[in-house]
């Protein structure tokens, strides 16, 4: 299956974020079914990992919630229980040092390490963390601009629409 989606790309927790959104037919989620979480898993180079089943895809959609309440400025308490399902094994490799993820109950693997993400990101650049600002579009993204004042998703879809809405109503003045 080809990722459906109209944007890919993005850390980890603001993809999974990503796998509902808006388009003209109506509302659209990526984790409907189990095929979905497969095309999810494939995207982010989880499939190898993590298995496209049902309790996989209950405790994934658990986690999307929990990040959506703590990036909307909602609670971290639900955040912190999928974080109680695994930790972080620091380990000495022929290589050097290296931390691997523990998550004993593998249909927590993926959700786990969306929501690990969630916190390297709050770590690093918290107010990087950006919903779409088209009125209608309800994705997530990671400005990486230099001056960190990107306001849409992507310049090519959202902002040109909002550009073109201004345009339009400037022209009806």
């Amino acid at each position: 299956m080809r990722d459906p989606r109209p944007h890919v790309g993005e850390p980890l927790a603001l993809d999974l974020l990503n796998t509902r959104w808006a388009s003209a037919d109506g509302p659209q989620d990526l984790l409907s079914d189990t095929a979905g979480l497969r095309c999810w898993l494939q995207t982010n180079d989880l499939a190898d990992r993590c298995a496209a089943d049902g309790p996989t895809l209950d405790a994934l959609i658990l986690t999307r919630e929990a990040i959506l309440q703590a990036v909307s400025g909602g609670s971290a308490d639900d955040v912190n229980e999928v974080l109680d399902h695994g930790r972080i094994r620091r380990r000495l490799a022929d290589s050097g040092p290296r931390d691997e993820p523990d998550v004993p109950e593998p249909r927590w693997l993926p959700g786990w390490l969306a929501a690990d993400n969630l916190l390297q990101l709050l770590s690093e650049s918290p107010r990087r963390i950006k919903q779409c600002a088209h009125p209608h579009c309800i994705l997530w993204f990671h400005d990486t601009s230099k001056n960190g004042t990107r306001r849409w998703h992507s310049m090519t879809t959202c902002g040109n629409r909002a550009k073109a809405a201004r345009h339009y109503a400037a022209r009806r003045e």
